[in-house]
């Protein structure tokens, strides 16, 4: 009898492999400790509305389109996406504006105004190099396993040394940026994509300038909200056979003499296991919460190399004073400052503040008249667990909202879910509360993510937290690649 291969999580990495795996006819059960799927892109009931509290940005179209094809089918078969034509509106202390379009020749023309033409043809050069470091790294990093330095080099090819130079893995974002624009709002503004990856501008490689790119390229609003993901890639895996158990967290794994045999879950039950993949930050494992036998799979992460986490507002509210769009940022007055803050385990004194306002996708509210809105606010936080006190916490709300006041913005809150560095590290254990796994720190970092193999034979990662990185279609990959990796062991 072949036993199925078990999927421990049901986050985006866990979901795409389960509807992968399924899709070519392997039986495929996925236990999932929460009520519902989506993993850290989950739903926060706040004024009696369901509100997107995780990721908040779809980019990277193509990658679920190719998942969605090999399990059969057509990603709009199952989403509605709507292309956004305002990327982000971003706004600094004292008035400054300055919105990112979808239409590279606008949003060339709007830096064009808001700070010279010298600085558009800088923003030109910068988006073809950002065009450039991610056509590199598409295919021989983004969408392969996981390799060495050296293997990279083998992939991009030794005679393209060029190519490899090209990615500037030795230098800074921040100082990339310093190179490229004069104005400091810009070099604010760019630097800021370090983060997506729960890094600092300040010591993460210039590469990470790839995602300019990867956002100018297309982002959608999903109708009913980002958790709709999570949603059709169950429903995918569901659809060819894959069996979904949900509010049953994994208390071990099993390690049979040569690999991975069993999962047993907290209630006791013994699930034997073909292959067993989890899509859990590979801490979970490395601090033996899924038992002695497994944790030797990875490696330990010291605190220190971890990602940042974030203290969130999911929140219905009336807003005035500033036209809000989808996606908004509103920057500190000190960059540097809020991340020296950062590095040494300190909530910003003055912080930055995305603010994601769903009703306003794709025009369909303006946030006026038409009572609470749905807001998603972040600020981003070190990942010390619960080593921040609540006068802290205190102190970076009041903060916080005093920054969108100085922008303009003026938020009347009507019910309000605060989320911590240590609310985050009880919803996913072992992180201490990173969001995003290792931070993206120096040209190592990214070699250093586990990738889907590990050191137990039958044993498979998937995640956020692992290769290729943080993101949603990045987790989505990661599941791609621990599918691939499940199917060449069992062969």
């Amino acid at each position: 009898m072949t036993h199925p291969i078990v999927i421990v999580g049901a986050g985006v990495g866990g979901l795409t492999a389960a509807a992968l795996l399924a899709a070519r006819g392997h039986a495929v059960t996925v236990c999932e400790a929460a009520a519902t799927p989506g993993g850290k892109l989950r739903e926060v009931v706040t004024g009696g509305r369901a509100i997107d509290a995780g990721p908040t940005v779809f980019t990277m179209r193509r990658v679920f389109d190719d998942i969605f094809a090999a399990a059969g089918t057509t990603l709009s078969d199952h989403l509605t996406l709507t292309p956004v034509t305002t990327l982000a509106r971003h706004a600094w202390g004292g008035g400054g504006r300055l919105d990112l379009f979808a239409d590279a020749a606008a949003s060339e023309a709007a830096i064009g105004t808001f700070a010279g033409a010298g600085e558009a043809a800088r923003f030109r050069r910068f988006m073809a190099e950002a065009a450039r470091t991610y056509a590199t790294l598409e295919s021989t990093f983004l969408t392969r396993p996981a390799t060495s330095p050296l293997g990279l080099t083998r992939r991009i090819g030794l005679s393209r040394p060029g190519d490899l130079l090209s990615i500037r893995p030795f230098e800074t974002l921040a100082r990339a940026l310093g190179r490229t624009f004069a104005d400091p709002r810009l070099r604010q503004l760019f630097g800021r994509y370090a983060t997506y990856s729960g890094a600092s501008p300040y010591l993460s490689p210039a590469t990470l300038m790839l995602i300019a790119h990867v956002e100018a390229s297309g982002v959608w609003a999903v109708a009913g909200g980002m958790h709709r993901i999570a949603r059709a890639l169950e429903a995918l895996a569901a659809g060819h056979g894959a069996t979904f158990r949900y509010a049953s967290p994994v208390a071990a794994i099993e390690v049979g003499r040569t690999e991975a045999q069993a999962v047993v879950l907290a209630s006791g039950e013994r699930l034997a296991a073909s292959a067993v993949i989890v899509n859990a930050d590979p801490q979970a494992l490395a601090a033996g919460l899924f038992g002695p036998a497994a944790a030797t799979a990875v490696p330990p992460l010291a605190l220190r190399d971890r990602s940042l986490s974030a203290v969130t507002w999911t929140l219905a509210a009336e807003t005035s004073g500033f036209a809000l769009d989808h996606h908004n940022v509103f920057f500190s007055d000190d960059y540097a400052a809020e991340f020296a803050d950062l590095a040494n385990g300190r909530l910003p004194r003055a912080p930055s503040v995305y603010v994601c306002a769903s009703d306003r996708a794709a025009g369909t509210g303006d946030g006026a008249g038409h009572g609470p809105e749905a807001l998603h606010m972040i600020v981003n936080a070190p990942a010390t667990g619960a080593a921040l006190t609540a006068g802290e916490i205190d102190q970076c709300e009041a903060a916080t909202f005093a920054r969108l006041e100085a922008c303009g913005l003026t938020v009347r809150r009507t019910a309000t879910v605060r989320t911590t560095p240590a609310d985050f590290a009880t919803l996913f254990p072992a992180t201490g509360g990173a969001l995003y796994g290792r931070a993206s720190h120096g040209w190592r970092a990214s070699f250093q993510r586990p990738g889907a193999t590990t050191r137990v034979p039958g044993l498979f990662l998937a995640g956020g937290a692992t290769h290729p990185g943080a993101g949603v279609p990045m987790a989505a990959l990661s599941g791609r690649l621990a599918a691939d990796a499940v199917i060449r062991s069992l062969r």
